[in-house]
């Protein structure tokens, strides 16, 4: 029996950064009594990169997608994939997902991946994207900007090889509503899947990268640390220094650094539990 019988669902998890880390993955399933005919995953990005079974992961990733029991947002790991499989980037010497390259199914699973959503609702309390959603924007508009980032990605490939350059620069852009073509689409992407720190008018930094306690550029905070009030909690991975232990009423870190021999971390939608994996321990 698959998904498309159930009107609801006995539990659904969102799961942090999974990295191709294939076998915490599977361990975390049982764990949590996982069941794919009843249950639903919800994953926050970057299923590949540097864990030691990038292929298998996106593959089980696709398979449970198909049978309604999976939705993914992307990461910036995963639009990186992308690029290389389209030759626009060579391989990250960090990335282990030279593999997926050489698998028979690789242009479906690539075809597959970058028709996915970059903002999802898990549930009526709460909205996913990798990174975040800045200050400077509404969960409404955040959901159409990435709905347009996620049409063209979707989009014909001549089309995509002519974008996929262009995702790339990190130079630092302010944001306008009025903003067109490439560049948008830059913006977008960089908020939805790297932003980690930005100014009160929501221009990114891209150096940083460590924890809460750890010296930040003058005028930078913690995206989540703006104050903008939302009718959902933002759940977002991509931190792995702030190890999934950011929690408010506004905000829930999942990324518990699996990759980095930290935890792989599930959190339980109908009650808030958050079940931890740690990489150390299968």
């Amino acid at each position: 029996m698959t998904h498309q019988a159930y009107q609801t669902y006995r539990h659904q998890y969102v799961i942090g950064d999974l990295q191709g880390c294939f076998g915490v993955f599977l361990s975390l399933l049982r764990q949590i009594d996982f069941d794919e005919t009843k249950d639903k995953i919800w994953l926050a990005g970057d299923i590949v990169a540097r864990g030691e079974d990038s292929l298998s992961t996106l593959r089980e990733a696709k398979r449970l997608s198909d049978i309604g029991a999976l939705t993914t947002v992307l990461g910036n790991h995963d639009i990186t994939l992308i690029a290389v499989w389209r030759g626009i980037m060579p391989p990250k010497p960090k990335d282990k997902t030279a593999p997926i390259f050489d698998a028979p199914d690789c242009d479906e699973l690539l075809n597959w991946l970058r028709t996915q959503p970059l903002l999802v609702f898990p549930s009526d309390e709460t909205v996913l994207t990798h990174a975040g959603i800045p200050p400077n924007w509404s969960i409404d508009e955040a959901n159409s900007y990435a709905k347009e980032l996620q049409t063209a990605l979707s989009g014909d490939l001549s089309s995509l090889d002519k974008l996929l350059p262009k995702l790339y620069s990190k130079k630092i852009e302010p944001w306008h509503d009025d903003i067109k073509g490439a560049k948008r689409l830059r913006l977008i992407a960089n908020y939805l899947t790297r932003m980690r720190l930005c100014d009160k008018n929501g221009v990114l930094e891209f150096g940083f990268k460590e924890g809460l306690l750890d010296k930040m550029p003058a005028g930078y905070r913690p995206w989540f640390l703006w104050h903008a009030p939302r009718k959902r909690r933002v759940l977002f991975g991509h931190w792995a220094a702030l190890q999934a232990k950011v929690a408010s009423d506004d905000v829930r870190s999942l990324d518990g650094g699996c990759v980095w021999g930290g935890d792989l971390v599930a959190y339980r939608l109908s009650d808030g539990a958050v079940i931890r994996l740690q990489a150390m321990d299968i």
